[in-house]
Formats: structure tokens, sequence, C-alpha cells
């Protein structure tokens, strides 16, 4: 293993924030992670850099984790049992598992990132959420050095939230994921967001997996940037979830306001909706801005600081407290 000094960290996360590691080392096995803890705890983890923004270098030594593997544990006709280490690409393993017509994870395809971080926030899109395949998460505590399994139960999975961004945050490293997928029979959901009118316009009445995973890689390539192109980290923000009282006070203001009923008393209101109406869709602010087609996803044009986009989200935050009495809670973890 090859620590490294004085390392950019700028092709290591997706804003591409120019930021350096003042000791730096890529693991590729869990046998090489088990050694560096033995005589470092002081760490800092990096594997697909999709979910953080990093506002200054970073003092810990940094471990990259570049633990790769898919393997089938067992199966049965109605479904397949996998796990999957940290270090794969999500979507990679979204368009392996649609290949062969592993259902469950196609609406979530082209969400950026490693599999490794998908338990930590509870990944989800177009109606579904990672925690419903998921069957346990494997992770090594910083401490002991020992492997600990982590049922689905105990993940305490909420939306955008898991016990690992909470009481476990920074006592565990992720070191693999296993999910049941189903085999045939798959439950195909469509009625969220603009999949049904996708599949209309390919004249798609009877979709598979496929089919649904096109389309969403269509309405997101449509929206989003490409983290590639333009630095970003996807959804910036949560949707905000509030009281029927508290919206029906917001529907008598903006009668137009979109919303989606969670149950007799609550209401998730688009965040990217209330960005929009207070102005800042679109808006550039030299080498970091809002994108032009999606409010919710904060843009580094180049050469942005980690604490430009942290400002600038600030700034949404405020607006929209003051605007719709919201408290926008932001998604991506701020370093």
């Amino acid at each position: 293993m090859n620590i490294q000094e004085n390392i950019s960290l700028k092709k290591y996360n997706t804003f591409g924030i120019n930021v350096n590691a003042k000791r730096f080392v890529s693991v590729n096995s869990l046998y090489e992670l088990k050694n560096i803890l033995k005589e470092e705890q002081n760490v800092f983890i990096i594997s697909g850099g999709s979910n953080m923004l990093l506002t200054k270098d970073i003092e810990e030594l940094v471990i990259h984790l570049n633990l790769k593997g898919i393997s089938i544990d067992r199966e049965n006709d109605n479904s397949v049992y996998l796990t999957v280490n940290t270090g794969e690409n999500w979507h990679d393993f979204v368009l392996w598992c649609i290949s062969l017509n592993y259902g469950g994870l196609e609406n979530l395809s082209l969400i950026p990132g490693n599999v490794g971080t998908c338990p930590i926030q509870n990944i989800g899109a177009y109606g579904v959420e990672v925690k419903d395949t998921i069957t346990k998460v494997e992770a090594l505590e910083i401490e002991t050095g020992k492997l600990v399994i982590f049922s689905n139960e105990e993940c305490e999975f909420g939306y955008r939230n898991s016990i690992f961004k909470n009481q476990a945050k920074g006592k565990y490293i992720i070191t693999s994921v296993s999910f049941e997928l189903t085999k045939k029979n798959h439950a195909l959901n469509t009625s969220y967001g603009a999949i049904e009118q996708e599949l209309a316009s390919k004249n798609i009445t009877k979709p598979n997996i496929k089919n649904i995973s096109d389309a969403i890689i269509s309405i997101r390539q449509s929206k989003l940037p490409d983290p590639k192109k333009i630095g970003n980290s996807g959804s910036f923000f949560k949707n905000p979830v509030i009281s029927l009282c508290h919206f029906e006070k917001l529907k008598s203001k903006f009668p137009e306001i979109p919303h989606y009923i969670i149950s007799e008393s609550s209401i998730k209101i688009p965040a990217g909706w209330l960005i929009e109406q207070s102005g800042f869709k679109g808006k550039r602010f030299g080498d970091y801005g809002v994108h032009e087609k999606q409010a919710l996803v904060l843009v580094n044009y180049g050469n942005a600081t980690g604490k430009n986009i942290y400002q600038l989200a600030q700034s949404i935050q405020n607006t929209i407290k003051s605007k719709f009495s919201i408290n926008l809670e932001i998604e991506v973890n701020i370093i």
C-alpha cells in the first residue's frame, strides 16, 4: 500500500472541488483496509464522492475504497440474493442487474456514486427507495477492526436517512451491501414523475424493467447535468415534508403548489419548485450556481470552491424559510 502525500481530491468528488488530502491511500481489498486501520483510526473515507461537498483540505488519512466484486449468494425461482462490494459503481451495477432480468433497482438508474454509499442516505428516485431491496449491510468497525452485519431493520432507514448518518456515523466503513431482487413477476413502478409519459412517447404499453430503466435514464439526462462535464452532486436538498395545516395555508397563497400526500397529516413538497419560485433556478454566480434545468442541483462550472457552493445553499435556505416558512434540509454531506 502506497500512502501518498498532498494529493488533490478533485477527481474523487463529483462536484470537482479542488481540495487536497494531506495523506491519501487507495485500498483494493478488505485485507488492506483492515491492515491500515490497525495503524490509523483517524481516517476520512471516500468512495464515489457523489454525496459530499468538500469545503476544506482533509487533514486525516484519506482512504479511497476501491473494493470491487459482485457475488450471487443464492437464488430460487422468484428471487436472487446478491452481495456487492462497496467500490462498485452504482449505475453500472443497476445495468448489470437489468441485463440479467433482476428487478427492483430499475427506478434507481443513473444515480451517481458507488454501491457502498447507497444505504447511508437510503437513495431513492421515482417512487422507489433502496431500503426496499437491501437485506443487510456489512461494515468494518473502525475502532475494533471487526466486521459487523446490520440487518435491514438495524439500518434504521428513513427518508434519505439511516443509522449511518446518525449514531453510527464515523464509526463504521461499509464494505458490502446485500440485496434481494426479483427474477420474475417484477413489481413495476411507473406512476411517479414523467415515467408513463416517457413510455407513451415510445409507444410502450407493457413495459419491462429495461424499458423503465431506459425511460428514467432519458428523463434524468434531460434534466440533470453529467458530473463528468459539470461538477454536481445530484439533488442537493431533501424534499421537505410539512403538516397538512401548513400546506393548506401555502395553497391559499400559491394555488398551483405541487405536492405528494404522505399521510393524513403530512404533505411532501418538491424542493425544486420552492427553489424555482424563489428565483434561483438557472442563476449563475461566476463559477457556480443553480442548474438551468433542475433547481435542485447546485453546480460547479469550473473552479468554484466548496465554500462558494455552501454559501449559495445557505442563501437558498434562508430565502425559502422567509418566503414559505419551510426549513429546507441539505441532503449532501458538508465536509
